[in-house]
């Protein structure tokens, strides 16, 4: 339903008579007519998605913690230096979304208060402008890569990918280049750097179009909905759309990709059954049908895929089996060695109820690193894993260094309004 500031848009839009009441016109119009007119009017409000947005780097005391009361967990990646950076979703899974940025220079053991925040609300909006997807990634120059969407409400059916970028994110006061529209659409997780030293980026257009007031919007895109793969050979100055897999049953894909071996791309992505998988063996111009990635089992829910530096692939997901799940809890840790054919191990990172959005990164010395959130509209809990191969191999932790449900950050303000 629109607001009365939008009805007044809509009204204010119309050219009337100077004595004719704004219904009339409504009157004259046929059904078909009446809905061309609503199309133009959600298209010119998804328009303010294309703002470009501004990052807040002093955003205490109005975002600190007992301020805050929701947790989502977007990513964490590490700086050259070894800073940890984590990011995480505020304000709900909905039109209310806005992202927090934490810092740690102990390896995780304890966090700073939010140190960045995205949160392009504004009272002035006709509806809400979120942001609700993105992630963090260290590129291999040792710049840190903030990834973010921005949407009118949910997901207006355009959406957007815009990025910013930091050089020194190891010092006092780090600076942030102004965010960047890279693409349409929304990216969840890292790229992929080849071994051709491309960089490749999983986009997602959703394939289901634009929710709410704004369905049939942006029907010029449908032929570019999917899972799909941007390409940069510039380092991230220009991404170019390389191909796209679609899904069955899509739900927001979340794909993420590996180069195998025999220079294949693998991606495995979500959909409302479950897990799937597509192959392209071009560069990802095109993409096999989608199908059950066979021996994994997952819930509608994210995971994480990752080559290591041991040349295993990681996977993260909900189980205590690779082929079984039981919804989001049980979150567990498995190596491939045959890319991706068979799996050993089955470390549990968390056997809690309601953890889920695994992302993470290795760091130089081999050590794994996983953040995920629990129950986020409660407990609003950004959690850390540290492991290793080993632990994996082992089922348990036998690392010096490793740990499990580390906190990264939980939100008070849930507490304060009781």
């Amino acid at each position: 339903m629109l607001r009365p500031l939008a009805i007044l848009i809509l009204l204010l839009a119309m050219p009337v008579a100077a004595q004719e009441p704004p219904e009339a016109r409504f009157e004259r119009m046929s059904p078909m007519e009446i809905r061309a007119f609503e199309l133009d009017l959600m298209r010119r409000i998804a328009d303010l998605a294309l703002v470009p947005p501004t990052l807040n780097t002093n955003p205490l005391p109005k975002y600190d913690y007992d301020k805050l009361d929701y947790g989502m967990t977007i990513g964490i990646d590490r700086t050259p230096k070894g800073r940890l950076w984590a990011c995480w979703v505020a304000g709900g899974d909905s039109p209310k979304a806005f992202f927090v940025l934490a810092t740690s220079d102990d390896d995780g053991a304890t966090w700073s208060k939010p140190r960045l925040v995205v949160d392009t609300h504004s009272p002035t909006l006709p509806r809400e402008r979120s942001v609700l997807v993105g992630n963090l990634w260290t590129d291999p120059t040792g710049r840190l890569w903030l990834f973010f969407d921005q949407s009118m409400d949910m997901f207006d059916g355009r959406a957007g990918v815009w990025a910013a970028t930091c050089d020194n994110p190891d010092a006092d006061k780090p600076t942030w280049s102004k965010p960047r529209r890279h693409a349409d659409g929304v990216m969840l997780n890292k790229p992929t750097v080849l071994k051709s030293g491309e960089w490749l980026a999983p986009i997602s257009l959703d394939q289901r179009g634009g929710f709410g007031p704004f369905k049939g919007l942006f029907t010029e895109l449908d032929p570019l909905r999917g899972a799909a793969v941007f390409a940069s050979n510039d380092h991230g100055k220009t991404w170019t759309r390389r191909g796209a897999a679609t899904f069955p049953n899509p739900d927001w894909h979340e794909h993420m990709i590996v180069e195998r071996k025999d220079g294949s791309l693998w991606m495995l992505g979500r959909t409302a059954k479950g897990i799937v998988q597509s192959t392209s063996t071009d560069g990802g111009k095109t993409w096999s049908a989608a199908t059950e990635p066979p021996g994994i089992r997952q819930p509608n829910a994210r995971f994480f895929l990752r080559r290591l530096a041991s040349g295993r692939i990681l996977l993260v997901k909900h189980g205590d089996r690779v082929d079984a799940h039981d919804g989001r809890v049980k979150l567990s840790a498995w190596l491939s060695e045959d890319e991706g054919t068979s799996w050993t191990g089955g470390l549990i990172l968390d056997d809690r109820k309601g953890v889920s959005y695994p992302d993470g990164f290795q760091a130089p010395d081999g050590t794994l690193y996983i953040s995920y959130d629990r129950n986020r509209a409660t407990d609003g809990e950004v959690l850390l894993a540290r492991f290793t191969e080993a632990d994996i191999a082992a089922k348990k932790l036998v690392g010096p260094k490793s740990a499990l449900k580390m906190l990264v950050s939980k939100p008070l303000g849930m507490k304060m309004k009781e």
